[in-house]
């Protein structure tokens, strides 16, 4: 090659290197990179400029949009404590709070969940009538008790019992090797139902039992709430347990996305052993509730195992639950009690029991009526074990009034709380019941989980429902009600022996409570509702 056309080859490769470093600038990620980025900034300027030109009109329009929400929420059918909880926040930040307001509202995964939980109700109906004789022999004993029951049917949709056993724990101590006795005698299904599932000395001796029970041939379902993959189970759990045979969900799993519906929780304790046993109460399926790990002092619970016909209520409950996220309905009559069960020789099965569940979807405040009830209706005492106080208007009325008409009202409060914004909030209620008469204690020892109604050695209620929004307006709850039943005099005598143990609150120690504490607590009780 001659050095003419060497030169001018050199040439052409210079020319292509030199025009092609330009090229890549324009058309390379970074040119796009800087394009977008420009494109972004003049999208926010001209929205800017425009939101300027326009603000009295966009501010006059979230106004008038604010003004709907307050009048849509006034007429909503909700507790008034919570119409304020949200009233404030879109009066105050009439864009955000309003639009917040709409979001949270306008949530189709709880009309979803709303509208099968209906549908399975509706299939479980045929085995929750009420037995008229039942109901009578109720009425002929309290005209009271008989319109509370003709409540629960239509509103709540279970019935009364007789006929039915109640054996109630003062501890979760003591209720967990019955429950690993009873779990142990299954021969055709054990449906567990719970708040919190975690490994440890509770839970691994269950589900020893629980895989030598599938080999046995016996049908094993759990199901526990989503917030338990948060920081207690792996997410993929079920996995491992339906590997081993057991038939297992989470209810509501948590997802990364802000969604009223994970804000009602599944904080049911339900046990239903081959459709004659039962258990409920505030024991979780963790070492704390048992008092195999020392958190907050001693764990304080109390639970209760019944036999017999109100079993059936339980049953029906977790099915309920269970199929929710079921295509294809159980054979809900094939899981009720055999034929061929009795009650146990010995058992006491005097009085009524109502076991009954409460779904923050409908308009109905089931948990929070009953207490009502027996507020209302009491003539000598009412006592009250609660880890949490966090009461609404009508709550806040009932117990005053009931104190200021000479009936006995004593609570029975944590003395080492679990969570301090709850407890500060609690306090913020103190004094003011205090002044109308209710006394109020605290567990030295530590925490009290129990939650425990008793009145004039007649009535109680054991089971998951707190005094406080979450449980009476927000969870899904259960409980079971005990009328002239041998496991009120129990409830009511472990009242009295827990008493021995605490100290009583004054008028004094609230006004000596430090000032930031009640300010704080004065400050939560406008958002009490929405905690």
């Amino acid at each position: 090659m001659e050095l003419k056309e060497l030169k001018d080859l050199k040439d052409q490769k210079l020319n292509k290197k030199t025009l092609g470093k330009p090229m890549r600038i324009i058309f390379g990620r970074t040119a796009f990179v800087a394009v977008a980025v420009l494109l972004q900034l003049a999208v926010l300027m001209a929205s800017f400029q425009w939101l300027s030109d326009n603000v009295f009109y966009i501010y006059g329009g979230f106004t008038v949009l604010s003004a709907v929400v307050v009048i849509y929420i006034l007429n909503n059918r909700k507790n008034p404590s919570y119409q304020m909880a949200w009233i404030i926040p879109v009066l105050v930040f009439p864009v955000f709070g309003a639009l917040f307001y709409l979001f949270m509202e306008l949530q189709p995964g709880v009309r979803m969940i709303n509208r099968r939980l209906q549908q399975v109700t509706k299939e479980t109906e045929p085995y929750l009538r009420q037995d008229p004789a039942v109901m009578e022999r109720l009425w002929k004993v309290s005209r009271g008790n008989g319109h509370l029951a003709l409540y629960m049917q239509k509103y709540a949709g279970f019935p009364v019992y007789d006929n039915t056993y109640a054996e109630y724990f003062p501890l979760g101590d003591d209720m967990f090797p019955r429950l690993l006795e009873e779990l142990s005698q299954a021969k055709r299904y054990i449906f567990l139902e719970f708040f919190i599932l975690e490994r440890g000395d509770m839970w691994n001796a269950v589900l020893e039992i629980l895989k030598q029970k599938v080999k046995e041939g016996v049908e094993v379902r759990v199901m526990y709430d989503g917030t338990c993959s948060l920081t207690l189970l792996p997410y993929g759990y079920p996995r491992q347990l339906e590997e081993l045979g057991i038939r297992c969900k989470m209810f509501s799993p948590v997802r990364p996305a802000l969604s009223s519906y994970q804000n009602n929780r599944d904080h049911r304790k339900i046990v239903v052993i081959d459709g004659h046993t039962a258990f409920t109460g505030g024991v979780n399926l963790a070492d704390e509730y048992i008092n195999r790990k020392v958190r907050f002092g001693h764990w304080k619970d109390t639970a209760i195992m019944l036999k017999g016909d109100g079993v059936k209520n339980f049953l029906m409950m977790f099915l309920q639950m269970w199929n929710i996220t079921e295509r294809k309905p159980d054979d809900y009559g094939s899981y009720l009690i055999g034929p061929d069960w009795k009650i146990p020789a010995g058992l006491n099965t005097d009085g009524f029991v109502i076991p009954y569940s409460d779904s923050p979807l409908d308009e109905e405040t089931v948990g929070q009526h009953v207490y009502l009830d027996i507020l209302n209706e009491a003539r000598y005492y009412v006592h009250i074990m609660t880890p949490y106080l966090i009461l609404d208007s009508d709550m806040i009325t009932a117990l005053t009034f009931a104190a200021k008409r000479g009936i006995e009202i004593i609570i029975i409060m944590p003395h080492i709380p679990d969570k301090m914004y709850a407890y500060v909030l609690a306090r913020s209620y103190y004094e003011e019941l205090l002044l109308a008469g209710v006394r109020i204690f605290e567990y030295v020892p530590g925490f009290i989980h129990a939650k425990v109604f008793t009145s004039d050695d007649t009535k109680a209620v054991v089971g998951s429902i707190n005094l406080d929004y979450r449980s009476l307006h927000l969870h899904f709850e259960c409980a079971a009600y005990l009328f002239k039943n041998q496991a009120v005099q129990q409830a009511e005598q472990d009242f009295m022996d827990t008493l021995k143990l605490c100290q009583e609150i004054t008028v004094e120690d609230c006004r000596n409570y430090p000032l930031p504490k009640r300010i704080v607590g004065q400050v939560l009780r406008l958002f009490a509702p929405l905690m």
